[in-house]
């Protein structure tokens, strides 16, 4: 595998012009919700997608989150996803016997990397999940490059011994953070649900200390 790239920038101009073919995106929402609240920022998705694709052909990004389908906020969240270059996929959260609600979507992440494995040659996964680790191995047997995008403290090593890049967050943040006069109208999902809603005079949702 290649070596540990962590410190570095994801996109420098030199990795830009190399030969990543057609791109595929796998992001796992609660997993980057975490992380995001870990680094203290609140995810641009707009700016993530660009920088994830680096000047790449994008086949598609897929975003894969929990989701309470009587939850107005997060149904406007999803929409706005959608409509600005990724496909949704939700599952309904399920309530455990402690209270607490959880959706996990390893099996569809790991479905889709497969079953799409002749579609494109470079996948970028953001997730820290170590149970993504044996798709990643599948899919690298077939020829396929595999990019891991995730907060180092929250990543399972068996998953960056299978990629072939692992780029930590941490390193790329003010990258692809909200710049403080940037309004969002919706909060990331967890698995778990939202967080306490808190809101300024004007709407806008902020992001707890």
């Amino acid at each position: 595998m290649l070596n540990n790239l962590e410190n570095d920038s994801i996109f420098t101009p030199e990795q830009v012009l190399e030969n990543r073919g057609r791109v595929a995106i796998f992001i796992d929402g609660s997993n980057l919700f975490y992380a995001a609240l870990q680094l203290g920022i609140e995810i641009d998705y707009t700016k993530l997608l660009c920088r994830l694709t680096g000047g790449s052909r994008l086949l598609r990004a897929f975003f894969y989150t929990g989701v309470d389908r009587t939850n107005e906020k997060q149904q406007g969240f999803l929409l706005w996803m959608r409509r600005n270059g990724y496909r949704v996929i939700a599952k309904d959260l399920v309530q455990l016997p402690d209270g607490s609600k959880k959706a996990n979507l390893d099996v569809e992440i790991a479905v889709d990397m497969m079953a799409l494995v002749d579609s494109y040659d470079t996948a970028v996964l953001v997730s820290g999940d170590g149970d993504l680790a044996y798709a990643v191995n599948s899919v690298s047997y077939r020829g396929v490059r595999v990019e891991v995008v995730s907060l180092r403290s929250m990543t399972s090593d068996s998953l960056i011994n299978v990629s072939d890049r692992y780029i930590d967050l941490e390193g790329i943040k003010e990258d692809i953070q909200k710049t403080p006069r940037q309004s969002y109208p919706y909060r990331p999902l967890s698995s778990l649900g939202f967080l306490d809603d808190s809101r300024d005079r004007e709407g806008h949702l902020e992001i707890p200390e």
